[in-house]
């Protein structure tokens, strides 16, 4: 497959909705949450597509786009102990938890099949 940009990965895709996904339902989470886990969990799923950009634009060095690949998942299993977090305070359910380690999961397997294979994305 050639791709033609960054938006055409679907770990891309997934990491970005699922970043949505999570802002929408920490706004439920309590006041008090606002600047500690809300805050947390925001900002490391954001980094996650962030991260998968700035591979991206550094393919053209393998080392580089293996790296921010590396630090997007090291995004991605910060996020997971964040909801980890969530949940046992019952911020969320355990059926949106599963949800979320699903795709988490399958984000971590994509971003690893990329650090593996770069070849297949740098120039």
């Amino acid at each position: 497959m050639i791709y033609q940009g960054f938006r055409d990965l679907i770990v891309y895709q997934m990491s970005f909705k699922t970043a949505l996904e999570i802002f929408d339902m920490s706004k439920t989470f309590p006041k008090d949450e606002k600047y500690a886990l809300v805050d947390q969990i925001r900002r490391s799923s954001r980094s996650v597509p962030a991260n998968i950009v700035d591979a991206w634009y550094k393919r053209i060095y393998i080392k580089a786009f293996i790296n921010k690949l590396t630090d997007a998942a090291g995004e991605t299993g910060e996020t997971t102990v964040w909801l980890d977090f969530s949940l046992c305070h019952q911020y969320i359910s355990k059926e949106k938890y599963d949800n979320f380690m699903g795709k988490y999961s399958e984000i971590g397997k994509m971003l690893n099949s990329m650090i593996n294979n770069p070849d297949k994305f740098c120039k």
